[in-house]
C-alpha cells in the first residue's frame, strides 16, 4: 500500500485548511508588529488624519452643518493675534523649559554620582515631582506664590513691603509658570544625566587626571562629550513636553493675567474647540502645532546626534 507523504521546505508555516505556505516575516508581523500597529493606527494616525479633515472644514461641536473652506482657517490662524501670541508664549516658554533642566540636571547629576545611602535617597527627592500629577503640581504651586502665600509672607516678615505677584503681575507670571515646569522637570533630566555618568569609562578620567588635567578640564573634554546622547534625550522630551502643556497653564493661570500672557498653543486649542465651539479651526492650529513639533524635533535631533562620540 502506497503511502504518501508531503516534503515541506524547512521552517515553511502553512495556514489551517490551505496548502499554500506562510512566510516567516509576514507570520510574525500579523503575530507580533500587527496588534501594536492596529492600536498606534486608531489612537494616533487616524485622531491626526481626523483633525486634517476637520481643519479644512468649519466643523463646530454645536453646529449640523458642516462645509468645506479649503485653507481658510489656515490663513487666518496667521492674522489671530491670538494664537500669534500663543506662538511668542510657548517659544520663551520651551527655551526656559529646555536650558534650565538640562543645565541645572547635569550639575546635579554629577554631584550625584556617588555610592551611598544619602545619593540614592536624594535621587528618589528628585524624581519624586515626576511620579506626581501636573495637575497636583500646579494647585500647590498655585498657593505657594499666591499674593498672601507662604512665599510673600515670608518676604513680608523680612522687611520687603511690596512682595511682587508671582502670578498676578503679566511681567513676571510667564516665568513663574516656567520654573514651576523646569521644577516638575529637573529630576527626569537628572536620571538621565546620572545614567549616562554610569556609562563613562572610568579608564578616560583617569588617564587625563595622570596627564595633569583639573576637575573641570576632565569633565569638559571628557565626561561632557560621552554625555552626548544624554543631551539629546532631555533636549528633545523637554521641547516636546514644552509644546504641549496645557494643564499647568489651566490651573495656574488659566491663560492669564490679562490677555494670553501665559496661554500656551495647546490652551488656545482647547479653548477654541470646546470653550469657543470651533472645531475646524482649533485642528488647523492643532495640525500647525504638530508640524511645529516635528519639523523642531527632526532638526534638534540633526544637530545633536552630530556631536555624540561613538565608542
Amino acid at each position: 500500500m502506497a503511502v504518501s507523504t508531503t516534503h515541506r521546505r524547512p521552517g515553511a508555516l502553512t495556514r489551517r485548511g490551505s496548502r499554500r505556505p506562510v512566510r516567516p516575516g509576514l507570520w510574525h508581523f500579523l503575530t507580533f508588529a500587527a496588534p501594536g500597529t492596529l492600536v498606534y493606527t486608531c489612537l494616533v494616525l487616524l485622531p491626526i488624519a481626523m483633525s486634517v479633515g476637520y481643519s479644512l472644514t468649519n466643523q463646530a461641536l454645536l453646529r449640523p452643518n458642516t462645509r468645506f473652506v479649503g485653507l481658510r482657517n489656515y490663513a487666518l490662524l496667521f492674522k489671530d493675534d491670538t494664537f500669534l501670541s500663543s506662538l511668542r508664549v510657548t517659544t520663551i516658554l520651551s527655551l526656559i523649559v529646555v536650558i534650565v533642566p538640562n543645565v541645572l540636571g547635569v550639575a546635579i547629576a554629577v554631584v550625584l554620582d556617588r555610592r551611598g545611602w544619602l545619593y540614592n535617597a536624594l535621587r528618589s527627592v528628585f524624581f519624586t515631582p515626576m511620579v506626581i500629577s501636573s495637575v497636583v503640581i500646579s494647585v500647590i504651586w498655585t498657593r505657594v506664590l499666591a499674593d498672601d502665600g507662604p512665599v510673600n509672607q515670608g518676604l513680608r516678615a523680612l522687611g520687603v513691603s511690596e512682595p511682587p505677584g508671582w502670578l498676578s503681575d503679566p511681567d513676571i507670571a510667564l516665568y513663574s509658570l516656567s520654573s514651576i515646569v523646569c521644577w516638575q522637570m529637573l529630576g527626569f533630566c537628572v536620571v538621565v544625566y546620572l545614567a549616562g555618568l554610569q556609562g563613562v569609562p572610568q579608564e578616560l578620567a583617569e588617564a587625563a587626571a595622570i596627564d595633569g588635567a583639573g576637575p573641570l578640564r576632565r569633565f569638559w573634554k571628557v565626561t561632557w562629550p560621552l554625555l552626548a546622547p544624554a543631551l539629546t534625550i532631555n533636549t528633545v522630551v523637554l521641547l516636546i513636553s514644552a509644546f504641549k502643556i496645557f494643564d499647568h497653564v489651566k490651573v495656574i493661570t488659566n491663560g492669564g493675567p490679562g490677555t494670553g500672557t501665559t496661554a500656551s498653543v495647546a490652551f488656545v486649542v482647547l479653548q477654541e474647540g470646546f470653550v469657543e465651539n470651533r472645531t475646524g479651526y482649533a485642528s488647523a492650529e492643532a495640525v500647525v502645532m504638530l508640524v511645529i513639533i516635528a519639523l523642531l524635533s527632526v532638526v534638534t535631533l540633526r544637530i545633536l546626534q552630530r556631536r555624540e562620540v561613538q565608542l
